[in-house]
């Protein structure tokens, strides 16, 4: 938990580059990288206690410097366990759903089949605090903005949208406007409102709400804000990427679909480089699946995994770097 000048491990370094995302737009747009990836250049084997290996379900990329990025790659595992490449994280008597930082990083959310929702502590991995309901947490989400991180949003098996305070431990608002399992929520418009997906093919922005429902429409269980805030990229289950207006309308964007991969009853995570140049995504072959942004055509595909691969992530600060994860129980970091 310390190194050698007994600093904590989340100490950052004398010299931190600028995290890409938090950058100006202009600026962004100014740098000339995100280059197509190919080469591997770590991998990192997730195992249980006797040893086997075991999936990943989902990995979360995390750095407001340019520390070490396998140092602030947080990861759910199948069997109950929360990882960082320094601390591992144990406190479910279930498994872990899904993992949501803060914006300074300092504390996180875990949301298990156990029913709970726990609040820890990055650095000394102390569980802090635990809120339930009763329902099984499928999806949590820190409110963004500064002012009011302590608010999050989760969504439940029951169909409802949740927020709690966590300073009270208190329940203080329910979204039930969907009629299935709600897949995703996703802070829009400079966080005013957020987006939600569901299984009843509903995407929806509660509280001066909107319903997007067309006949066409598969269920869509990832889904990504774009860089520049004005795009939503959503994983449907008919094998194609969606992009949706952020802004106002929240309308489909019919010139931009992302097709070429296979995801059918999968939620395959989708990013964005941070210049959109390109965007990525994992699919049921384990591949890693490039595509320009601009001609929606398909770049690259790279076999990253032997089986699933589910979660694909652009790094932080580095401009050509993919992080992906797949239920082979491996973590890559690709140039």
């Amino acid at each position: 938990k310390a190194e050698f000048k007994k600093r904590s491990w989340m100490c950052p370094p004398a010299n931190p580059c600028k995290h890409l995302r938090t950058v100006s737009w202009e600026d962004i747009l100014a740098l000339k990288f995100c280059l197509i990836t190919d080469k591997m250049l770590h991998v990192q084997i997730e195992k249980n206690r006797a040893g086997y290996s075991v999936g990943v379900s989902l990995s979360f990329a995390f750095s407001l410097t340019c520390t070490v990025t396998l140092y602030f790659l947080l990861s759910c595992r199948f069997p109950l366990v929360i990882s960082v490449y320094l601390i591992i994280y144990e406190g479910h008597s279930k498994a872990v759903r899904d993992i949501c930082f803060n914006n300074a990083g300092t504390q996180f959310l875990s949301a298990g089949y156990d029913r709970y929702l726990k609040l820890w502590d990055s650095e000394t991995g102390q569980c802090i605090s635990r809120f339930t309901n009763r329902k099984v947490p499928y999806c949590i989400k820190f409110n963004p903005d500064e002012d009011k991180q302590n608010l999050f949003v989760a969504r439940m098996s029951d169909k409802k949208i949740v927020q709690w305070d966590i300073r009270s431990g208190e329940v203080v608002q329910e979204y039930d406007h969907h009629l299935g399992a709600v897949n995703t929520i996703t802070f829009v418009d400079e966080n005013r409102r957020f987006v939600s997906t569901s299984d009843d093919k509903l995407a929806d922005i509660p509280v001066d709400f909107k319903y997007i429902a067309e006949l066409s429409m598969h269920s869509m269980p990832a889904v990504t804000l774009s860089p520049s805030g004005k795009w939503l990229a959503c994983q449907s289950m008919d094998n194609q990427i969606l992009i949706f207006g952020a802004q106002n309308r929240f309308r489909l964007s019919k010139k931009k679909v992302f097709k070429g991969h296979m995801v059918a009853g999968y939620a395959c995570q989708v990013d964005f480089s941070p210049n959109m140049s390109h965007v990525v995504s994992g699919d049921a072959d384990g591949k890693l699946n490039i595509w320009d942004w601009k001609t929606t055509k398909l770049y690259h595909r790279i076999k990253a995994h032997d089986k699933v691969c589910i979660s694909a992530l652009w790094h932080p600060h580095e401009t050509s770097k993919v992080i992906t994860c797949g239920w082979d129980g491996q973590i890559k970091l690709w140039d």
